[in-house]
């Protein structure tokens, strides 16, 4: 149905893909997987039309095809739904899918026509969406759903989907994965984009597998394993499950009442002990960041009520300064944003947030920068954690988004923490530095320290924490011990479906 054929291409000096060989067959789930950088992403783009091969060339139905644009794409029957929504949040359905494609003429456009055949099409797929509704007033999984409908209106007999599940609850994985089925049974070819050995398991007919731009192996998934597909994208054995000790919880670190603010949070009261990870599991955008950055000091006193208790003392009025000074330390969400002066070097970002005193300052006065205790400290996170290039002097820009995340936690871990706030710590990062940071997060739950951990993996948020709350709409809405319950019982929390008192 769809073939590259020796595709290369370049980036400047980068190398992304290498004569890079994939073929897919008509009415297959066929999944591509591989590490940050492996090249999947830059290898569909070119087959969707986004970029353009420096050599090789692409086959649709067995014959040569000149893919330079997504228009030239989608006259060949080829759609691709990227991981973040091109939906206009404002407009109904019917007007987001037809945009760019409007029926009738330029003074009267026929969106009742387009209206009726969008109905047809979500009724034969069995996606249950309304034409008339509006964007903004549809789940995440319903605005997936919008997107699939626009690449079906379009007439695309193959669907390119770039991590498609990312945002989705366990329950609209599953009905998302029957409507894949459904798509395949009538013809349809799907690919999908993932990093998720489980799901490709679980969904595809045939896998190729990525790395450092190339095809390093290609199977039939009736004959494969997670752990074969791992060691072919990592180049050695990884650890699939988090192994850890149960936890030996300690004194009360944190303590959380009623904490609300306007519109994001309302009444959230927890407590948090020494060695122990209490997840927070939940769909994005429903109040983790803020709840995050209200215990880091990163929102206005005067924006939140409640009290935060750290250790036996209030800290609602100090600063994310005078909190870290206290041993709470943050690794944030968005690490390039948040976490990193991009083009400040590794051992300048190794001391952010300790900065202004000894040892990376020296004197009363506390201005003059003491180079050798800062290369200490740099090249202390480097080896502690694996960060490569091991050169403390590169600019964090040119490091992988993996190793970014590796110089933020151990620049944390230096601190050292009493309590460890992080949010998404393996979010866009590769299977070999995800099994790393797993166990080092369990090995800082051992030394004593607290850890609250917030993911949008459900997977990971279960395999790593002793206690999980779920947050849906600004509250939390239930506890369980994730060694007991489901995915299905916690997607259905997550989803607001199941709801338990946390006025105590």
């Amino acid at each position: 149905m769809l073939e590259l054929r020796n595709i290369t291409k370049r980036f400047g000096n980068v190398l992304a893909n290498d004569r890079v060989n994939i073929v897919v067959r008509p009415g297959s789930i066929h999944a591509i997987v591989g590490e940050n950088g492996a090249g999947k992403s830059t290898a569909m783009r070119i087959a969707y039309g986004f970029y353009r091969a420096d050599s090789g060339e692409i086959l649709v139905d067995g014959k040569p095809q000149p893919i330079h644009t997504p228009h030239d794409a989608i006259a060949l029957g080829i759609g691709m739904v990227h991981q973040h929504f091109m939906l206009v949040d404002t407009m109904t359905v019917a007007e987001n899918i037809v945009l760019g494609a409007e029926p009738g003429t330029l003074i009267s456009l026929d969106i009742r026509g387009a209206g009726k055949r969008i109905r047809s099409l979500s009724e034969e797929f069995h996606l249950a969406i309304d034409p008339g509704a509006v964007i903004e007033n549809l789940s995440v999984g319903q605005q997936q759903r919008v997107e699939l409908l626009k690449a079906l209106y379009r007439q695309a007999r193959v669907l390119i989907l770039d991590e498609p599940t990312a945002v989705l609850t366990p329950q609209e994985v599953d009905e998302f994965f029957q409507i894949l089925r459904r798509m395949r049974e009538q013809g349809k070819t799907v690919i999908i984009i993932t990093h998720k050995l489980d799901e490709v398991l679980a969904i595809s007919d045939e896998v190729t597998v990525m790395r450092d731009g190339r095809v390093l192996g290609h199977r039939k998934t009736a004959e494969t394993t997670a752990a074969e597909l791992a060691r072919l994208m990592v180049g050695r054995e990884v650890l699939l499950r988090v192994q850890k000790k149960p936890a030996v919880p300690g004194r009360v670190i944190l303590s959380v009442r009623r904490l609300s603010m306007k519109g994001r949070l309302n009444g959230i009261s927890f407590v948090i002990r020494a060695g122990e990870i209490l997840g927070i599991a939940g769909v994005e955008g429903n109040g983790q960041t803020e709840l995050i950055e209200a215990l880091a000091g990163l929102v206005g006193e005067s924006e939140l009520s409640g009290s935060i208790d750290f250790d036996g003392r209030e800290i609602s009025r100090l600063s994310a300064r005078q909190r870290k000074e206290l041993g709470i330390a943050h690794v944030p969400e968005d690490r390039q944003r948040r976490g990193l002066l991009l083009d400040a070097s590794v051992a300048e970002n190794s001391i952010l947030g300790v900065h202004y005193r000894e040892p990376a300052v020296t004197g009363r006065s506390g201005i003059m920068l003491d180079d050798a205790s800062i290369r200490a400290r740099a090249q202390r996170v480097i080896e502690g954690f694996d960060v490569r290039p091991a050169n403390s002097e590169l600019p964090a820009r040119a490091l992988s988004g993996g190793n970014q995340q590796k110089l933020i936690i151990g620049r944390e871990f230096e601190l050292p923490p009493k309590l460890l706030l992080v949010s998404q710590p393996t979010r866009g990062v590769d299977i070999g530095a995800i099994e790393f940071i797993h166990r080092k997060l369990v090995a800082l739950r051992d030394s004593g320290c607290a850890v609250l951990l917030v993911s949008a993996e459900l997977e990971e948020v279960t395999a790593i924490a002793d206690r999980l709350m779920v947050i849906y709409a600004g509250r939390i809405v239930g506890e369980v011990d994730p060694t007991l319950a489901t995915n299905e019982e916690i997607g259905l929390m997550m989803a607001g479906g199941s709801r338990t008192s946390d006025e105590d």
